[in-house]
């Protein structure tokens, strides 16, 4: 017997509710995969209150079919379509006399996400079916069959549903925190993030594998790896490290994902400008959250970045600090990536390799001739496992290099002064779960420095990429002739003078007479030095078991201009020994200034759809104007879009008070970004927490 197909319901509400999509949307069916939903739809003429027969399909990308996983056919009674992976039955409240079917239809939970068509056929004899709709089907970690099921639902609500978070940057002795609007819940960024797959260079070749291929969290990751950088394809952010950001913003303006993927897709999928590792690192966040794979965003301090693969860095000095690099190795200050959850059924049997993966959007080295990284298993980079996929090795080193300082002079031959085994990875960070405290992960990654376990792994990762013996630097040991070190008198704060002191002592019998090179450089977190602060010479004499002092005074008049575009401030100390002419020593400090105070507060009664009010105070610390002043706000599921205020001139020691107001819409934890910038200070950052209590039977304000 023929049906027609009346009105369709794709409960769209009440799916997306129980799929913990609705912040998404409510308009528009959003489901998980492997988990069950409803679909109700009016059959006309019926004569009877059963179905002989209800032929579903589903369908996704271009040229779908049953082979690839992208096309599936299933239907009533159950088992109709036989070896079909999708499934349905009718649901318990289906009313058939009232002349409607509600089906309860199940995904597996391996199939491909994306956007599927839905369609049912009423008879055997119908030639095609009647459209009952569009679904739009993500990862799931709350379904135990699918390759990222995360077991712990509190992890499940920070790594899949929290809008918002923290990036921890300086460097390993000055940690700072940076809140990140990811806003994967924003209305179109789940558009956005399918737009990204769509035009992957693997898809534009042959999209049916692509979309077939769209099944599996380790090729997802990998593809969007690939495509928040803009390297080799039609990525979404274009890097930049030399501080020249003409035509575009500075990295460090961002204060969150949504904005640049917006500016992504309103540029007809050209780059937005300028990314640096942060801003790569919480974008995709954000993508992998929205597709439903769980990830967090960590930093690393003292992150090795190792070009030739041989799990060392090579650093140069001259008298005059650190120079140009003979290598293109480097250490940066940090280097920020993301962690997803998922098995690796690819790499072992067993469950030896799942869990936590680094993948890493900032192009620095290629991955099969991609600008990509990873997934690489924490657990393989624990083990020193550095001969499995994906780009295990340039990870290890990252965290585990050895680290060896030349001295290169005039007549450009150069020294070894020293093999350094312990200062690369250093307390490596991500948000806790539930807070907004820094938890150290450091010990997922290696074992503690100094340690037998340590060395004897790091030993096994050299074998396993087939470093020469020689190749691989031991430690140097005896005592130096003269020890160093660089002492803090005041806290470094942007706008303020620094003040060190340099201590010098000879465990010699004899005194020395030394030349003693004090240099103060800008640099770039990436370990590049970008301008010259000062430097000063001096030659004295180093006494018998007595300390040798040296005041350093760095006056922000002098400092301030050069830090724009800079992470950090190098003071280094390089010592010739007049009496022995090969002793050089060399001892550095990497400095973060602080900057100056900025506060935001929420004022109002933190309850959805109500006008609250962000308060933003900012005082000027310098002894002269600020020039050119504006403050931004942003915050999702709080404001639909930044707002902004500007102020030509902020005087000497005037404070400036903004109120802006908001209507949040969205509840749930949420954050309030704000950001100062001025001639003189750039990208200064506050944020506040704000709880927005739910309400119900209140019709929404339109959006944009």
């Amino acid at each position: 017997m023929d049906f027609d197909v009346g009105k369709v319901d794709l409960n769209c509400e009440k799916n997306n509710t129980a799929h913990k999509t609705n912040d998404i949307s409510v308009n528009r069916l959003i489901v998980r995969r492997g988990q069950s939903f409803l679909v109700t739809f009016e059959l006309h003429d019926l004569s009877r209150p059963t179905t002989d027969l209800l032929e579903l399909m589903v369908e996704t990308g271009p040229q779908p079919s049953e082979a690839l996983g992208t096309r599936s056919v299933f239907g009533l009674p159950e088992g109709c379509g036989k070896g079909s992976s999708w499934k349905v039955k009718v649901h318990q409240g289906s009313v058939l006399l009232a002349g409607s079917i509600t089906l309860d239809i199940t995904s597996p939970a391996d199939a491909p996400v994306g956007e599927y068509s839905l369609s049912v056929k009423t008879s055997a004899t119908a030639s095609v079916g009647s459209s009952l709709g569009k679904l739009l089907l993500l990862f799931n970690p709350w379904c135990k069959e699918d390759w990222v099921h995360l077991p712990e639902e509190e992890e499940r609500q920070e790594y899949v549903m929290r809008e918002q978070g923290l990036v921890y940057k300086g460097s390993d002795k000055y940690i700072s925190s940076m809140a990140w609007n990811f806003g994967q819940f924003e209305d179109d960024i789940v558009d956005i993030c399918l737009k990204l797959l769509d035009v992957n260079p693997k898809c534009l070749s042959d999209p049916a594998k692509d979309f077939s291929a769209r099944c599996n969290p380790i090729y997802v990751s990998r593809v969007v790896s690939a495509m928040i950088n803009a390297n080799d394809d039609r990525g979404v952010l274009m890097g930049r490290w030399d501080g020249q950001y003409d035509g575009g913003m500075s990295p460090t303006h961002w204060n969150g994902s949504v904005e640049v993927l917006r500016r992504w897709l309103k540029n007809g999928s050209n780059p937005v400008k300028y990314g640096q590792c942060w801003v790569f690192a919480a974008v995709m966040c954000t993508v992998l959250r929205c597709l439903g794979i769980p990830c967090r965003v960590v930093s690393n301090f003292q992150s090795a970045h190792d070009t030739d693969k041989n799990l060392t860095i090579d650093d140069f000095f001259s008298d005059y600090g650190v120079r140009p690099k003979q290598s293109p190795d480097s250490v940066w200050n940090y280097h920020v990536w993301v962690e997803a959850w998922m098995r690796r059924p690819d790499l072992s049997a067993g469950s030896l390799y799942d869990g936590w993966q680094v993948v890493d959007p900032t192009p620095q080295e290629k991955s099969t001739d991609v600008y990509c990284c990873g997934p690489a298993p924490v657990k393989a980079i624990l083990q020193g496992h550095v001969d499995l996929k994906y780009d295990v090795p340039f990870v290890f080193a990252e965290v585990n290099a050895d680290r060896v300082t030349w001295m290169v002079f005039a007549d450009g031959s150069k020294k070894n002064i020293f093999t350094d085994s312990v200062s690369v990875g250093q307390n490596i960070s991500t948000k806790a779960v539930g807070s907004d405290k820094r938890v150290d992960i450091t010990a997922n990654y290696k074992h503690a420095e100094g340690t037998e376990k340590e060395r004897a792994v790091y030993n096994q990762a050299v074998k396993r990429v087939n470093i020469p013996e020689e190749n691989s630097n031991g430690i140097h040991d005896g005592k130096p002739g003269v020890s160093m070190k660089i002492v803090e008198l005041t806290k470094p704060v942007s706008g303020k003078d620094i003040d060190l002191k340099l201590i010098l002592n000879s465990n010699d019998s004899e005194t020395r007479t030394l030349v003693i090179n004090v240099n103060v450089q800008a640099m770039r977190y990436t370990g590049i030095p970008s301008s010259q602060i000062q430097t000063e010479l001096k030659e004295l004499k180093l006494l018998p078991n007595q300390d040798l002092t040296i005041p350093i005074h760095i006056p922000f008049s002098v400092y301030g201009e050069k830090m724009r575009e800079s992470n950090s401030i190098k003071v280094s100390a390089v010592v010739t020994d007049n009496d022995k002419s090969e002793a050089v020593y060399i001892t550095e400090k990497d400095l973060v200034p602080e900057s100056p105070s900025l506060t935001i507060k929420a004022i109002g009664s933190e309850l959805q759809y109500s006008e609250m009010t962000a308060e933003v105070v900012f005082e000027n610390p310098l002894s002269e104007g600020l020039r050119n002043c504006f403050i931004t706000v942003t915050g999702s599921g709080l404001l639909t879009e930044a707002m902004e205020v500007r102020m030509p001139l902020l005087k000497q020691g005037q404070r400036l008070r903004v109120k802006m107001p908001f209507t949040p819409y969205r509840p749930g934890p949420k954050k309030l970004v704000a950001g100062f910038n001025c001639d003189q200070f750039r990208d200064i950052k506050a944020s506040c927490n704000v709880y927005i209590k739910p309400v119900t039977g209140v019709v929404p304000p339109l959006r944009r």
